[in-house]
């Protein structure tokens, strides 16, 4: 029972994680009504901005105190993020206005290679370090309960906290702020949206730059982990069969869909690995994520569309 629990909470915590890239999908979807491949060169960009700028503040400024650097290197990234969005948003998105979605959806491929070229362009192409003060040895819980208690990371329970919390306050942005509804009536018709005044641009600037600070938050957590490399860019990978599960245009829905491709692939990569052979944790997300798309393809909690002719 004790390790069955360990597995479960190891599997909700990576869940959690994967929620975070998802969110970046979700949010772009929402205003715009198209999939936004570049969510993972964002990541990437955000955390080499991190990283590099985490090593490079103490040697400009001479700054002792490791949490003014760490505060100050955020904030440097998250500017690095927002002056991104603005020039998406004046280089490519105003000139795609009312177009097919296509075009829009090739224009975020495009932005996805320029990303992965920039980043390693500005910051150099090695693997850095992220240290935020995350404690990165386990823990035992509930000792008293099982022998031995139940071995818990650390680091992955600070990240899922910090999942937890960023997904709320979106949740409250979109519903409960006038910009959260003016993004969703952007989404949902943009002629309709602007002949009601709603600024279009701005409206994207803002949307693009709140996906960048989700994937500057995201690139910490995972950098922090693993390390910045250029294969930080594939971990939105992960995240298509969670948005998929939880539907496109819903926040709460990808911290769902997250949670149950977490916990569904840690558990059976354990019970089922020995009798189905190794590499369970690999396809696991895409084979249930296939089951969605012909039984459910709105996921559990998309909006269904209905045309009516």
């Amino acid at each position: 029972m004790a390790f069955f629990l360990e597995t479960v909470l190891g599997g909700l915590m990576t869940g959690m994680l994967y929620s975070l890239v998802a969110l970046g999908f979700v949010l772009i979807f929402k205003a715009s009504g198209v999939f936004n491949f570049a969510q993972g060169a964002m990541v990437l960009f955000a955390a080499l901005s991190m990283a590099r700028f985490a090593q490079w503040i103490p040697e400009w400024l001479g700054v002792q105190s490791v949490w003014w650097t760490l505060a100050l290197a955020m904030a440097v990234s998250m500017a690095a993020m927002v002056a991104i969005a603005w020039l998406i948003e004046r280089l490519a998105l105003r000139h795609l206005v009312n177009q097919e979605p296509i075009a829009l959806l090739m224009a975020t491929l495009g932005i996805a290679y320029f990303l992965d070229g920039l980043g390693p362009l500005l910051y150099g192409s090695g693997v850095y370090g992220i240290d935020v003060g995350m404690p990165k040895e386990p823990i035992f819980v509930l000792e008293s309960v099982f022998p031995g208690g139940i071995l818990v990371s650390k680091e992955d329970l600070y990240a899922a906290v910090i999942a937890m919390v960023l997904v709320a306050a979106l949740s409250l942005f979109f519903q409960k702020t006038r910009t959260g509804r003016a993004l969703r009536a952007v989404a949902d018709d943009h002629q309709a949206a602007q002949s009601i005044g709603i600024p279009l641009s701005r409206i994207w600037v803002i949307v693009w730059s709140v996906a960048g600070g989700v994937a500057l938050v995201t690139g910490i957590i995972w950098g922090s982990k693993s390390g910045v490399q250029f294969s930080l860019s594939l971990v939105a990978l992960k995240a298509l069969p969670v948005v998929i599960l939880g539907g496109l245009t819903s926040v709460p829905g990808a911290i769902i869909g997250g949670l149950i491709i977490g916990l569904g692939e840690k558990l059976s990569e354990i019970y089922l690995g020995p009798y189905l052979g190794g590499g369970i944790e690999i396809w696991f997300a895409y084979v249930l994520a296939l089951a969605f798309l012909l039984f459910r393809p709105q996921g559990l909690f998309g909006d269904k569309i209905i045309d009516r002719v």
